[in-house]
């Protein structure tokens, strides 16, 4: 009877009471996380010694060279890079964007990445096409060879509103979205306007092509891919400056722009690289068993990309660091990845999960694998995890959370996020998640803009995301169940 009773008392609990906690382990990665953090000087290392990280760049291999080495030398096992097929490689080597008449003015701007390099330099008045239709633009194809074009109209529309915060009081959670393919082309077949456009201006071979952000205050949002042979030289210039030209031209004022783009392809090494290491697993049982964290360690090339993500790459990097010098002894194989290529379509560990995880011949690695724990969109201190529709995780993720609500956690949140690695894991049908962060200014200011900075990260959080990464890790490790998978 009283085993009975004891029995239902305990299906009674909520999920989170029956998941064990360690909280003299977790008392363990706090002290250490926080007395004796090395956060700052791996983000530092990140941000003001290496600087921007673009995949295929000799900074994005100085920046892995760096990583697997500190893993090594923290005594964590295997620590390794794992190449994958990229393509060429970019760097801008000088830039000039400068109005020179009717008088001088330094203009706020910067080349897209892959962009090819203008001949030289150029002077000439801007020719605006923005509001021209592609039957006009057609007719025009031979004023625009070898011309500084401004290619937009003026800027009204701009991001002036960050995410919501999900964890904020009075959130309510938006609803899901379908997730239907892209759409198709109307008619059914031929060009679609946008294709027609850029046929027309690769065929007139412009001297550059200028293109205005939607942020404000010379935020500039800084992307680009490698168009390959169908490349053009393509510089982002600020909002506040693209307009001004518009607005003079239109006011019928003569002006006179000065462009200079020096870039080059990188052919010498076409590949991407993952970082990877292992804290092995103790238990005979669960040792061949893989609890996995990371982030991606690339980022776009107008800013060192601070919280886009050299902070998320810090924090799991901080965070094996920390349970190395707990001496924690989990039952599972816990490993760290810093991936290449997320920007360009999380390359990086779309790959490394296809070598490794999909497939017939990765069918017992598959089933061997328990979690992926990802830090990627936003910064500051973690304030829960999406749970991305699982709420057979919940238990365990509430009940690891709870402990850390000193620190400044809040609670996990039953809806999905995007757009960032835990993706590649989700689609080969495994547990991937990601946490919850601070918005403030993420997607309005440092998001892929020129000013992702230094000044952006503040080190407390960076040693609380640490010491919740480290614990979550750890408590995946050594359950006795792997982590609930979705279900079918």
């Amino acid at each position: 009877m009283r085993t009975a009773a004891a029995l239902m008392l305990l299906l009674a609990l909520p999920l989170s009471a029956q998941e064990p906690v360690d909280r003299v382990m977790v008392e363990k990665i706090r002290r250490e996380g926080m007395d004796n953090s090395r956060a700052y000087a791996i983000f530092n290392h990140l941000v003001d010694v290496i600087g921007p990280r673009l995949t295929a760049t000799p900074e994005f291999k100085t920046a892995a060279d760096w990583s697997r080495d500190q893993l090594a030398g923290w005594g964590l096992r295997d620590a390794r890079l794992e190449s994958f097929d990229f393509g060429r490689g970019w760097r801008l080597e000088k830039f000039t964007l400068e109005m020179i008449e009717p008088r001088y003015m330094p203009l706020v701007g910067y080349p897209e990445a892959w962009s090819a390099a203008t001949s030289g330099e150029i002077e000439a008045a801007p020719i605006a096409i923005g509001d021209t239709s592609l039957d006009e633009l057609e007719a025009m194809k031979n004023r625009l060879t070898g011309a500084i074009l401004l290619s937009q109209p003026l800027q009204t529309s701009f991001v002036r509103e960050d995410r919501p915060q999900p964890t904020a009081p009075g959130y309510a959670a938006r609803p899901a979205q379908a997730q239907g393919g892209r759409g198709g082309r109307a008619g059914g077949g031929g060009e679609s306007p946008a294709q027609r456009r850029s046929r027309i201006l690769r065929e007139a071979g412009p001297g550059v092509v200028l293109r205005t952000s939607r942020g404000e205050h010379g935020t500039m949002f800084v992307l680009g891919r490698d168009a390959r042979e169908n490349a053009l030289p393509s510089v982002v210039v600020s909002s506040e400056h693209y307009n001004m030209i518009l607005r003079m031209m239109a006011a019928g004022v003569p002006v006179k722009l000065r462009v200079n783009a020096t870039s080059r392809y990188l052919d010498d090494d076409r590949n991407g690289y993952n970082v990877l290491a292992e804290l092995p697993g103790v238990d005979p049982v669960l040792e061949n068993e893989v609890v996995m964290i990371g982030a991606h360690l690339d980022s776009y090339h107008s800013a060192p990309g601070a919280t886009d993500n050299a902070d998320g790459s810090t924090i799991v990097l901080e965070a094996m660091r920390i349970l190395t010098a707990v001496g924690a002894k989990p039952r599972r194989t816990i490993r760290v990845a810093l991936w290449g290529g997320e920007e360009q379509g999380l390359l990086g560990s779309r790959a490394w999960v296809r070598r490794h995880l999909e497939g017939d011949a990765n069918a017992a690695a598959r089933d061997h694998f328990s979690v992926y724990f990802n830090v990627d969109p936003g910064t500051g201190p973690i304030y829960g995890w999406f749970l991305q529709g699982q709420e057979n995780a919940r238990g365990a993720m509430d009940a690891w959370l709870e402990p850390l609500r000193d620190l400044g956690a809040r609670h996990n949140v039953l809806e999905s996020i995007g757009s960032t690695d835990h993706l590649s894991f989700t689609a080969a049908g495994l547990p991937g998640f990601n946490p919850i962060q601070d918005y403030v200014d993420y997607d309005v200011r440092t998001h892929h803009t020129n000013v992702d900075s230094f000044e952006r990260v503040r080190e407390a959080d960076l040693k609380q995301g640490a010491v919740v990464i480290a614990s979550f890790a750890y408590h995946a490790a050594m359950r006795d169940g792997k982590m609930p998978r979705r279900s079918p």
